[in-house]
């Protein structure tokens, strides 16, 4: 039989429960002679959407009539912006780091797709004006190379010059910015936008200086900034133009904004709030450990004076959770971030068959964490600026029954529904271009087909969403915990059980069972569980179960587990 997985704490509770409770008859759910307790793990309204992370000129070409294949050709093919293929690549593989097409009519026409899969909320890359030609500077892009800028255009949109300024390649006639949002919204889908307070475009060392790179312009297309080619520390403080930027070298040649310019942190709440009043939902921050917790508590502060509440994430590149997770207290950002401690151990998990599920129970730091709240957290495998994740079919299917299930918000990057270009990294591969035959051909993906089934459960089931996760088992290829939800009128219990094995497991849970009827999410089907009884289910290869009890708590070891996940899991805000 395979061994369980109970933390010290759980048993603990576990045996408070039984000392000092006698029976475990459910009381009436309905009852007011006694509140219902409140048991959840956020209330952040966002933490109900699953997010599809889109790199915007990669995903579809919805509108070939924007994508300015002319644009720096006149001066020769070293400024040309589109379709430029990175040398080196061996036979078969291909990269590019010129543009290919992709805009928001692309996102737009296949809104549907996203939501179908079962997510409520796009994050698209930066939108703001980038430069219009391939930057000279630096060292040249080669395959595999990493922060080689020498050749790239600002496709990514990480290169922002007028943060004011849409950028030319991205919306088509009645499709711009607010456009794209109110269609998405349509669609049942949030748009999360991605911000960029550290830096600007690359801006030193080109051979001859280049326009708009590392150039700076306001909303009134007045120059404020500018590098001037020159290497940081040769910056003149007392040119204005100069002191925008940091006499320090920052990310590879990228011109390095200058938080203790008292124009800076204006310039950027100015552009970032008009966004805002166009349909943003959301933040994603960029690079957000480079700046200092001043800066940012500055600026969320600023935001939610007048947007209470806006939901913001940050990325803090670091597999050290107590340092990612001082960007979440509130004298400091007072905002999520991407769970990269989390993410490194289900990378490990997912991509070695006989990995074991123990290993994920210190990063989810449930109890005691050094985060806020570790539920607000937003969960993924990998992303544009790593290698995607390098599993089997079984693998995908896996994580994403785990991401859909466990604490936090899951982040899918665009494509891992059939697993698009697995394994491969920054300048291999990473960010090639989709494209409407591989959306067509998702449809009957088995991947997707699984995605897609235990999404959808996640974005009916709020105590998936936000409830409280109390571990049973963790342990080789099993899993068993409970989310639990008890809010304003909400009382949800859900069993999930996981199986990441090649053969069919058993489940027999008794561990803090409550009675009561519990409903399959899968297929509707009801087990009827007794006082004291236990929940028998056969959960197939790569597969999930997840059972649901509508009712209050009232089962003692697992009301006494989740106080104590109450009391321990979240910082004082």
């Amino acid at each position: 039989m395979t061994r369980r997985h109970v933390t010290t704490s759980l048993a603990l509770a576990i045996a408070l429960a039984i000392s000092g409770c006698a029976s475990t008859k459910p009381r009436d759910a309905t009852s007011t002679t006694t509140p219902a307790k409140d048991y959840y793990g956020t209330l952040e309204p966002f933490a109900a959407n699953a997010v599809y992370f889109v790199l915007t000129d990669r995903f579809v070409n919805g509108d070939p009539s924007n994508d300015q294949r002319e644009q720096g050709k006149s001066k020769g093919a070293a400024f040309s912006t589109f379709d430029r293929p990175v040398p080196g690549a061996p036979v078969g593989k291909h990269d590019n780091v010129g543009y290919l097409g992709g805009d928001f009519k692309g996102i737009a026409d296949h809104a549907q797709y996203i939501r179908d899969m079962g997510f409520g909320a796009v994050w698209i890359t930066p939108i703001v004006d980038q430069p219009d030609e391939a930057f000279t500077g630096g060292e040249p892009v080669k395959w595999e190379g990493f922060w080689t800028d020498g050749g790239k255009t600002g496709y990514h949109g990480y290169w922002g010059v007028n943060f004011y300024q849409l950028d030319e390649h991205l919306p088509s006639p009645g499709l711009d910015f607010r456009g794209l949002t109110e269609t998405l919204r349509a669609h049942g889908l949030k748009t999360v936008l991605d911000i960029v307070a550290n830096h600007g475009s690359p801006a030193y060392t080109m051979p001859v200086d280049q326009p708009k790179f590392g150039e700076l312009y306001d909303a009134n297309g007045t120059l404020v900034a500018d590098h001037m080619n020159l290497p940081p520390e040769k910056l003149d403080p007392n040119n204005p133009l100069n002191a925008f930027y940091n006499r320090k070298v920052g990310i590879a040649q990228l011109s390095d904004l200058n938080e203790n310019d008292p124009r800076l942190l204006p310039y950027l709440l100015g552009a970032y709030e008009q966004w805002i009043d166009q349909g943003a939902d959301a933040f994603r921050i960029d690079t957000i450990g480079w700046l200092p917790h001043s800066f940012w508590h500055a600026f969320s502060q600023n935001i939610r004076e007048k947007r209470p509440g806006f939901f913001m994430f940050g990325e803090a590149f670091d597999y050290d959770a107590k340092k990612i997770a001082e960007h979440t207290w509130a004298e400091n950002a007072n905002a999520s971030v991407l769970d990269f401690p989390l993410k490194q151990a289900l990378a490990n998990l997912f991509e070695k068959p006989s990995s074991d599920f123990a290993t994920l129970a210190e990063p989810l730091h449930l109890t005691d964490g050094p985060y806020a709240n570790p539920y607000e957290l937003m969960t993924f495998y990998d992303n544009h600026d790593m290698p995607r994740m390098k599993a089997s079919d079984d693998g995908f299917i896996d994580a994403h029954n785990w991401l859909f299930t466990a604490r936090g918000i899951p982040v899918i990057y665009y494509g891992s529904e059939i697993g698009f270009e697995r394994g491969t990294a920054e300048h291999a591969g990473n960010r090639n271009y989709f494209g409407v035959e591989r959306i067509e051909a998702a449809r009957t993906h088995p991947i997707r087909a699984a995605l897609a089934r235990i999404a959808n459960i996640r974005a009916s089931t709020p105590a998936l969403q936000r409830g409280v996760q109390v571990d049973i088992e963790l342990q080789g290829d099993r899993a068993a915990f409970y989310r639990v939800l008890q809010h304003a009128g909400t009382r949800q219990i859900a069993l999930v059980l996981l199986n990441k094995g090649d053969a069919p497991q058993r489940f027999e849970v008794a561990t803090m069972l409550q009675a009561g009827a519990w409903r399959s999410a899968l297929d509707g089907t009801t087990v009827d569980v007794a006082d004291g009884g236990r929940l028998s289910a056969d959960v197939p290869a790569h597969g999930v179960q997840v059972f649901l009890l509508d009712a209050a708590v009232t089962q003692p070891a697992l009301q006494a587990a989740l106080d104590q996940a109450m009391a321990s899991a979240r910082k004082p805000r």
